[in-house]
């Protein structure tokens, strides 16, 4: 095991991975911007270094200046949480080459699944369903229309090195096709140097279903369950469950099977998430992309399996076995996570920095939990994502899960700043979402519309 491993983090996801270090007696390095000096990571972790100023490609995205604090701090491996640097594979070959262990895959693994274009061709090669669409990657929107043409309507453009929702445009028909085209691939150049697209048929209705999966550098891979993640804004998440629905027990095995089949192909060691989309009406799913990190919806898995994502992964990093294996996996219960953030949803969701003023955050009873590191006098700063805290709640079931999560966020109160606790208390008490009634439009279509007219 290793001594002393850095976060190459900040917010509640480097308090989450400095919590379990700390109970698998491994010491902290925490990071931060100038921003970023009072945040509650810094005071928890056994050491802390400035990386450099408020903006993320001077500070968080700065793999020299992370590098040199290893250095420094004499840390045996980095853990880059999810977003910044987690899946960069230049960053991960940078640590490999200083013999700092990257807790993740290997940069090639990175490369391979990140490009959308490679990983839907490993994922043919492992016989894991994936949607009609393109061969290869997309220049131009004359080839784009010709694909289209094959495909058939409606489409999705995606970015071939994209993630986090950019450069992701719906196509109904061939009129949209040139502006939506032309749209998605300057964003993907502005966000990722890459303006390559890829083509693939729409599948809607759907449901968004991901596979937690973990491998060892033994070559054991299992799954964790899945999770539904079909609650989304804009491509973004907004609530996550485990189960799913959707799915019963068969179907839950071809996809999990499935997950793990791809996972194994391409020899996958530590955390990863395989998702996919869910045709409800046919029952076939198919391969949408492989995420290389922890996932910020990781807890709903954690509650319904009992496995401690975040230390797994720092033992697998140091060559250890996987502590379980995919018999010991049989999950409890039903799960439920609500993204908190420091936004104004009655105006297009507005980031909302600030100083917090007053805290209350949900606590008492079995099967809460909230994941943040705000405290009360923090300032939000406007550099970084707008998410402070993510509420878990665990049921024996889904209406225990649902009625626990509503309590959750009726004691949920933060003076100062605007959020979206009202917002997601009203959608985890909409109909629809009580009777597990949704898919990937629900929220755009259904329910935003309703919610904003009701204002």
């Amino acid at each position: 095991m290793f001594n002393k491993i850095l976060i190459a983090n900040r917010g509640e996801i480097a308090v989450r991975i400095i919590r379990a270090a700390r109970e698998l007696g491994v010491e902290t390095v925490a990071v931060y911007s100038e921003a970023d000096k009072d945040a509650l990571h810094v005071a928890l972790a056994d050491e802390a270094i400035c990386i450099g100023p408020a903006r993320a490609t001077d500070s968080y995205l700065n793999m020299n200046n992370i590098l040199e604090a290893a250095v420094a701090t004499h840390a045996q491996a980095i853990h880059p949480g999810f977003g910044f640097l987690s899946e960069n594979s230049k960053f991960a070959r940078l640590c490999e080459e200083m013999n700092i262990k990257f807790i993740g895959p290997s940069a090639e693994v990175m490369d391979m699944m990140g490009d959308k274009i490679n990983a839907r061709a490993q994922m043919n090669e492992a016989g894991v369903p994936t949607t009609p669409g393109s061969d290869g990657e997309v220049y131009t929107a004359e080839e784009a229309i010709e694909i289209a043409n094959q495909i058939g309507y409606p489409v999705m453009l995606k970015a071939s090195a994209g993630g986090g929702g950019k450069g992701i445009r719906k196509v109904a028909n061939a009129e949209e096709l040139i502006p939506a085209f032309n749209a998605a691939t300057a964003e993907a150049k502005a966000a990722f140097g890459n303006g390559a697209m890829y083509i693939e048929r729409m599948i809607f209705p759907a449901r968004h279903i991901e596979v937690q999966i973990l491998g060892d550098s033994q070559g054991h891979v299992i799954h964790l369950g899945e999770r539904d993640c079909s609650l989304q804004r804009n491509n973004q998440k907004v609530l996550e469950e485990s189960p799913s629905v959707a799915i019963g027990q068969t179907l839950r095995d071809k996809i999990t099977g499935a997950a793990v089949k791809a996972a194994a192909h391409v020899n996958y060691e530590n955390a990863g998430t395989i998702e996919f989309l869910l045709d409800e009406a046919s029952g076939n799913f198919y391969f949408m992309e492989m995420n290389t990190r922890v996932q910020v919806e990781h807890p709903v898995t954690e509650f319904v399996s009992g496995v401690d994502i975040v230390k797994e992964q720092i033992r697998i990093a140091a060559g250890a076995e996987l502590t379980v294996k995919q018999e010991d996996i049989k999950p409890q219960g039903h799960a439920i996570e609500c993204r908190i953030n420091a936004e104004n949803p009655k105006f297009n969701f507005a980031p909302q920095p600030g100083k917090i003023t007053n805290l209350f955050l949900p606590s008492g009873g079995v099967g809460l939990r909230v994941d943040s590191a705000m405290y009360q006098g923090y300032t939000i700063p406007p550099y970084y994502d707008s998410m402070i805290a993510k509420v878990i709640v665990h049921g024996e079931n889904r209406f225990e899960a649902l009625m626990k999560m509503q309590r959750a966020l009726m004691e949920f109160d933060i003076e100062g700043v605007t959020t979206n606790i009202d917002f997601q208390l009203e959608l985890i008490s909409d109909a629809h979402v009580i009777a597990g009634d949704y898919d990937t439009g629900f929220l755009g279509n259904t329910f935003l519309p309703k919610y904003l007219k009701e204002d």
